[in-house]
Parts: C-alpha cells; structure tokens; sequence
C-alpha cells in the first residue's frame, strides 16, 4: 500500500467556531510547564515490562471488555513508551482586542500505546477503560474542538490509512496490522517520536451525547487537512466497542489561561472559556458527570 504524507509545518485553524486558533510556535514558560508538570501522575515504566508485541500477542485471542482489562492493567502499571512522557502545548485564542482570551491545552503527542520506544503499539480502548486511564493520569479525552485545534497545531500531519470494514476491524490483528502501516508512514519522515502527531487515528471524545444518552462512546476526528475529517461526531457505537481506527489521545487537567494555570474542568464550567473548548458548553460539575457516566458503563451491558 502507498502512503502519503501531508506535508505541512504549522497551519491556521480554519472552520473552527468563533475564530479559534490553535498553533505550535515559539517555546514560551507555559509550553515549557507544559512538558514539564503534566506527566507526573504516569507510572515509571519497568525494565522488564513486556514489548508492545508481546502484549498483543497475549491479548490477541480477546475482545471488548476483557481486551480492555488487559491493555489498561499494562498502561497503569506504567508500561507506556518514553516518547509519550512530555506533553505538546497546542493554544487555542478568542475574545477580542479589549479582552483577548489565550488557552494552552497540553497534549500527549499521539494516541496512548503499550510497549517501549523500539516496540510500541497504539492501543484502541473502550469508553470505560478509557476513562479510568485518564482520571488516574491527571488527564481528560478531548472535546471535537480540541481535536480539530490539536490537529491544527500538530507539526506531523500523518495522511489516514482506512482499512476495509467488517468484523475483523475489532480485532488485535487488524490494529497491529494498522500499527505497522503508521509506523511505516513515519519511517520516512525526519521527525522524531515525541513530536506531536495527528491524522493517524479518530479520537474518543466528550460530549453532551455521553451523559443525556449514556451507553455509547463518542468518536470524532481522522482528519485529512485541516477542517476536513473523515469521522463526524458520531455515538452509533456501544462504550466497549473499539475498533483499529480509534485512538485515545489525553489532554491534562492542567490548562493555562492567559499563563496563568487552570482546572480544564473550571474552563469547561465558565462559558466564556468553554466556548473555545466546545461547541456544546460551558458544562458545569463534569467530574460527577463522568463519575456518573462510569457508574453506569459498570452496571450496563453495553458490549457492542
């Protein structure tokens, strides 16, 4: 299969509601606490922790749920790559000359995986897993917002690669074969792991579907230039179900506004910062929305 690249360094974040612009540019104190504050609550990785192979070989003949236990024992145990302990900043700006509004998300660079630098693989998870891994972390899924500004931002804008549907799409073989795909489409860059990457995969969001229609997980994003992914904000899935087009990309709980840090969740709770992270905001008291959320994927059947 023939893979491209899209080319491109740093772009303008078009089509994003009330003129909202995410960029990578300059090295500042905040993109520096970035990097440096938000990883803490990610488990040192052990010496002997199996390669990301090995662990799917392991999990190869599971699926939903007990896949999920598996894959979120080996992420909190710590057994994630080097490249993924940094966080990118991605700013997101708004308000007006008088009152100028500048956000600084800070952002894993890519989707979560298992493994080391030399065998990683990108582990596609169910909501619930999902979710866990975040909290523990310190981290939350992105909003659809986020994910266009992050891929806006992301000086390594990798072209989709589809596979063909069906229900072998669900299972490890497909994602460890699709893992190969991407990491063959790098092979040939000059940049290195660690640099913030999108376009490889959809993203688990949050939104407003979650909590008034619990029971199914949100997907959105594979974005072929910016404006333009393949995936709408879609719920048509049960939580558990995951398949190798998904990603689980974190965003900290610690944001900065104006340089100054901040709760993620008090901006998502005051309208005039939500509206730069959301379409669907503000959304007031999200921890006991997700606590809530949780509650009911651990009760309900929710497989597919």
């Amino acid at each position: 299969m023939r893979v491209n690249f899209i080319a491109a360094r740093t772009a303008l974040a078009t089509g994003l509601a009330l003129a909202c612009l995410a960029v990578a540019a300059g090295v500042s104190a905040t993109e520096r606490a970035c990097d440096r504050d938000t990883v803490a609550g990610i488990p040192a990785r052990d010496a002997a922790a199996s390669g990301g192979r090995e662990i799917a070989a392991r999990v190869a003949h599971l699926a939903g749920g007990e896949r999920d236990a598996q894959l979120r024992a080996q992420l909190l145990a710590g057994n994630i790559p080097q490249f993924l302990r940094r966080a990118a900043p991605v700013r997101m700006t708004g308000g007006d000359a008088a009152h100028p509004i500048e956000l600084t998300l800070c952002v894993l660079p890519d989707y979560l995986a298992v493994g080391s630098d030399q065998d990683f693989v990108l582990v596609p998870l169910g909501l619930d897993a999902a979710l866990a891994v975040a909290e523990r972390f310190g981290f939350e899924l992105p909003t659809p917002r986020m994910v266009d500004a992050i891929y806006a931002a992301a000086p390594v804008k990798l072209a989709p690669l589809p596979l063909p549907a069906g229900e072998e799409m669900r299972s490890t073989a497909y994602f460890v074969y699709h893992n190969e795909l991407i990491g063959g489409q790098r092979a040939g860059l000059p940049a290195a792991l660690g640099e913030l990457t999108a376009g490889d995969k959809k993203d688990l969001v949050l939104t407003d579907r979650l909590w008034t229609d619990p029971g199914h997980v949100a997907i959105y994003g594979w974005h072929r230039a910016v404006g333009a992914p393949i995936q709408p904000l879609s719920t048509v899935h049960g939580a558990r179900y995951a398949d190798y087009s998904h990603g689980v990309r974190l965003v900290s709980e610690r944001a900065y506004l104006n340089g100054a840090p901040r709760a993620l969740r008090d901006l998502l709770a005051n309208a005039e910062t939500a509206r730069l992270l959301t379409s669907e905001g503000p959304w007031p008291q999200l921890a006991q929305r997700l606590s809530a959320l949780r509650g009911v994927l651990a009760t309900e059947q929710v497989a597919r």
